[in-house]
């Protein structure tokens, strides 16, 4: 009887070793009603759940070469810049094509085999945008992009796309907003599939305008309106300007990036933004400085680049009327670029676009700490008469640049005396207008007026009015 008990407590607890091993099956609790349900609506949020990061945007670049009017050099020197700005504007260039053509494509801009090509390594490399350096047209831009099936951008678009960036003040929003719009109205019926299609039902009948044609006009109403409230802040900063009238006034003008802001500061000691990259400012930046006790206002605007477009321009008309009203021009210039002469061109273009090229100018050549052939200096002095060689960021001869200044300032504030034959009140009208009259006469066969003139308004006058006007 003994032995059977043993045996049996021995089974017994050989059961329970089976159940104590990690074979042991486990058996759940019964879930709740209210628990399942909990769990259900946390399934659902998980699967609503998106990752909303911001991915880089992939890119490939577009330069096309015209055999006759421009050269392989300068097509690689402008995708360069094209590099820039797309690095300015967030994205990554994975890839650069150029092509070689005598004639540009109405259809598509490039060649049909060209553009196979790039949408077959669009598809290859993942690229989500094709930039091209040239402007295109909406029908150009309309069948690239149903030839490769991706984003397609111009220049002028990525240029617009980076000014919305950097756009602070409300002066800066509306220039840029009008812009983009005006570069829009064109391409409505490629940015959005529904313009080009008419509501119908109850409710929607009326003159048989068509969407896109109410967009068209929503956008139209838009420009005017924003062209109207430039033309109010123009109005506020034409008499800002007056009250100035009687100081010197310094623009600072140059390619985009040569460092005009770091000068601005170094030269007012102002905390103006400087970032090294594109377009970093946009607003008219006025700042008051003293050179030896003589007091001067200098402005930093908005730096031109190759291709500006022109919509821009004019948009940007009231920031770049800085530079049209002032005394005294410094043209900043990056002397450690390679190609710096071209971008002089380029900015001498734009202000005579603005009708400022006859502005008394300073040739300030900026970075010259980073310049690894320091004679190139000795040629531009003979090439360029009234420059100074400085670097803005290590503070380099900027003393021979204010005294260059102040020489220049002390020339456009020489009293000047004229004598106007016959009396001719419009004349005398036009010395109040455009100079600072000191002592104006009445004789009787003349009028004599001594006055402070700027050089370029008296050489303007002498010749429109040779006949009637003299300097005493």
């Amino acid at each position: 009887m003994t032995e059977d008990n043993d045996t049996y407590e021995e089974e017994f607890e050989d059961d329970e070793n089976e159940f104590a091993d990690d074979d042991e099956p486990y058996f759940e609790p019964p879930i709740e009603p209210e628990e399942e349900e909990e769990e259900k609506k946390y399934v659902k949020l998980a699967d609503r759940i998106h990752d909303t990061a911001r991915k880089t945007e992939r890119v490939i670049l577009v330069g096309v070469t015209r055999q006759k009017s421009q050269m392989r050099y300068e097509t690689d020197e402008h995708l360069d810049e094209l590099e820039l700005l797309t690095e300015t504007a967030g994205a990554e260039i994975v890839e650069k094509v150029l092509q070689n053509r005598s004639t540009i494509s109405v259809t598509t801009f490039i060649g049909k085999g060209k553009a196979e090509y790039l949408a077959e390594r669009c598809e290859a490399l993942d690229v989500q945008t094709v930039i091209f350096d040239d402007d295109l047209t909406p029908v150009q831009q309309r069948n690239l992009e149903r030839a490769l099936n991706r984003k397609v951008l111009d220049r002028t678009a990525l240029i617009l796309d980076i000014f919305a960036m950097h756009a602070r003040s409300n002066a800066a929003k509306t220039q840029v907003e009008l812009a983009q719009l005006q570069y829009m109205l064109p391409r409505l019926t490629r940015m959005w599939t529904h313009l080009s299609k008419q509501y119908g039902g109850i409710g929607t009948k009326g003159p048989g305008e068509t969407q896109i044609e109410t967009d068209r006009r929503i956008v139209r109403d838009r420009i005017a309106h924003l062209k109207e409230k430039l033309d109010r802040i123009d109005r506020q900063r034409a008499t800002q300007r007056k009250g100035r009238k009687d100081i010197t006034r310094v623009s600072l003008v140059g390619y985009t990036n040569v460092g005009k802001s770091t000068l601005l500061n170094m030269l007012t000691g102002s905390d103006v933004l400087v970032e090294d990259m594109l377009f970093a400012t946009l607003d008219s930046t006025v700042r008051s400085v003293e050179i030896e006790g003589r007091a001067l206002l200098m402005s930093d605007t908005v730096g031109f680049i190759r291709k500006l477009p022109t919509r821009l321009i004019a948009s940007f008309k009231s920031t770049l009327d800085e530079v049209v009203e002032s005394d005294i021009i410094l043209h900043v210039v990056d002397i450690s670029h390679p190609y710096f002469k071209d971008q002089i061109e380029v900015v001498r273009d734009t202000l005579k676009e603005l009708h400022a090229d006859d502005k008394p100018t300073i040739m300030v050549f900026n970075k010259i700490d980073r310049l690894e052939n320091p004679g190139t200096m000795a040629g531009l002095r003979g090439e360029y008469p009234y420059s100074v060689f400085i670097s803005a960021a290590r503070g380099m001869n900027i003393g021979e640049l204010s005294a260059a200044i102040l020489l220049m300032a002390e020339e456009q504030h020489r009293e000047k005396e004229f004598e106007i034959r016959p009396p001719d009140f419009s004349l005398s009208a036009e010395f109040h207008r455009v100079a600072r009259i000191v002592e104006e006469k009445y004789e009787e066969d003349h009028i004599r007026i001594r006055c402070i003139i700027p050089p370029d308004v008296e050489q303007r006058l002498l010749k429109v009015h040779a006949d009637r006007l003299r300097v005493v």
